[in-house]
């Protein structure tokens, strides 16, 4: 099949395109940027230049975006140009070569504020069945272009698929206080817990849905790394998650003293991976429990395709405030 790679210079399409090339496909990757990965530069916006790389194209893998890291350096006109009108031209021009599928890339972001649970209520947990409350343009702009390809599916039968990912970059943690208190690593290990997803795992997810988009019609799954917890662990994890994480992985315990971590104290929601394990056949391999082994055995936590990739950042310039600036509520 002939597969369209769209923001084949970021950390994921970088990932597909590395791992596509080495297949039977013929794969074509497209970005605002010139890089290894990238075979025409052409951005989203650009109908007419879409049109063109969309010859005799069988599967769009769509994961071209304005990421949250860009909230507060971009507009959130940039967010609605990029996010919804340059998923809106593909998904246009897809239904023109009448395409086989369209993988959309999303993100678990999409949920928004009903990631926050209430000081005294149970961890949130965090399924397909979750309705998403906007947070910031990011989210908002993503959840629309979800249901854009949801209409295309309805209107024109065009198979769509998107996939939710949760956290899978090595850059630092946005947040100033976490950076303060825990080393990278340390943060990284703790969400395979709850809320991080290893890159090479994300990659196998694109590629299953690609083959099974024609039977499915139309889903959204959650990408994440498959978490230890069960309901009955939530109001739990909320007030004490240590006691919680001694409990199911006793394991672990020796190896962060060892290394001097430490476990959040806390944990305020669970993303699932259910039902893309069930309908997709996905089998991610880079969990808490098979993280913590690796770590024993003296090997990297991540993928050798996590590190092929790296560090990227979202940004030309530097930051003295962290890797990127935190997001301002005004009205520009």
């Amino acid at each position: 099949m002939k597969i369209l790679v769209t923001g084949s210079a970021g950390h994921l399409g970088e990932a597909l395109m590395r791992t596509l090339r080495n297949t039977n496909h013929d794969v074509c990757g497209i970005d605002i940027k010139e890089s290894p990965f990238t075979d025409k530069v052409v951005c989203v916006t650009d109908r007419k230049g879409i049109a063109k790389c969309m010859e005799k194209i069988d599967v769009v893998m769509h994961t071209a975006t304005l990421h949250k890291p860009h909230v507060s350096t971009h507009t959130r006109q940039n967010f609605i140009d990029t996010n919804i009108t340059g998923t809106l031209n593909l998904l246009e021009e897809a239904v023109k070569v009448q395409a086989k599928a369209f993988i959309f890339t999303s993100t678990t972001s999409v949920f928004g504020r009903a990631l926050r649970p209430n000081l005294n209520a149970p961890a949130v947990w965090v399924d397909e069945s979750l309705t998403p409350v906007s947070r910031n343009i990011y989210g908002t702009t993503k959840f629309a272009a979800e249901n854009l390809c949801e209409l295309f599916h309805y209107k024109f039968k065009l198979p769509g698929i998107v996939l939710r990912t949760s956290r899978f970059f090595l850059e630092e943690d946005d947040n100033a206080e976490m950076r303060n208190s825990y080393i990278s690593d340390n943060i990284k290990v703790n969400e395979y817990l709850y809320r991080r997803v290893d890159i090479a795992d994300i990659v196998d997810a694109h590629i299953l849905a690609m083959e099974k988009a024609s039977r499915i019609g139309f889903e959204r799954y959650i990408i994440s790394a498959t978490t230890p917890f069960t309901k009955e662990h939530l109001c739990e994890l909320h007030k004490n998650a240590p006691q919680v994480v001694a409990r199911l992985l006793p394991d672990y315990s020796s190896l962060y003293r060892q290394k001097n971590w430490k476990m959040f104290p806390r944990i305020e929601r669970v993303y699932v991976n259910k039902k893309a394990r069930e309908q997709l056949g996905w089998q991610p391999r880079y969990d808490f429990a098979f993280i913590i082994g690796q770590l024993k055995n003296g090997e990297d936590f991540r993928s050798p395709l996590a590190l092929e990739v790296g560090i990227k950042g979202y940004h030309e310039e530097k930051f003295v405030e962290g890797p990127f600036p935190v997001e301002r509520d005004t009205i520009d």
